[in-house]
């Protein structure tokens, strides 16, 4: 089925130009954009301390780090070709090759961790990065980089790593939230100003 799924929406793409060229456009910058909206959860409110977009922030970075580190163990527990090493000459690749393991997607796992951990935070704002996630996701079985079930296997490494993350290691996000706030807080209150002013 795996197979079935991935060369139907190969075909798809190879025939349908205005569908290729939005996703392979669309997969060229969402995890760039998707990265720096992270980032930016720190700087979305006033500099003063712990707050919870601040948490998001550092929590979704936990989240994914952890998340990929799994996916590490499992690469080296498993190791599954991607689509296009398994069936050479099959498909059309839209994208250069990678030859990391294609199971777990480390895609998809970064990107649900990021947005789980975000809705622990803040939920409507999490919603939104749920969304992207699973755009992210299916666009990489959309450019045959992924089979499905390697990145619904990615998604549920992500998740589990910010159930993870927001409930056992709360305590230590917010520790590290506290210690990065008294690092940037001093420049960002300036910065502030000169902007709020």
């Amino acid at each position: 089925m795996d197979w079935a799924v991935i060369h139907d929406l190969n075909e798809l793409m190879r025939t349908q130009d205005a569908l290729e060229d939005s996703v392979v456009l669309f997969a060229s910058a969402a995890v760039v954009v998707y990265a720096l909206a992270t980032i930016a959860l720190w700087f979305a409110s006033r500099p003063v301390g712990v707050q919870r977009l601040r948490l998001a922030c550092t929590a979704s970075l936990g989240s994914a780090a952890v998340g990929l580190f799994v996916n590490q163990l499992i690469g080296h527990l498993w190791f599954r070709e991607r689509p296009y090493d398994d069936h050479p000459g099959s498909l059309v690749l839209f994208t250069p090759p990678s030859h990391d393991p294609s199971f777990p997607s480390d895609h998809a796992t970064a990107a649900f961790a990021i947005a789980v951990a975000v809705v622990f935070f803040h939920r409507r704002l999490g919603m939104a990065f749920l969304v992207a996630a699973a755009a992210i996701a299916f666009s990489r079985v959309l450019m045959a980089m992924h089979y499905p079930t390697d990145v619904l296997a990615g998604a549920g490494t992500g998740i589990a790593a910010a159930v993870c993350v927001c409930t056992l290691g709360r305590p230590l996000i917010l520790r590290l939230t506290a210690l990065a706030a008294a690092v940037t807080d001093p420049v960002l209150r300036r910065v502030w100003r000169l902007t709020h002013t």
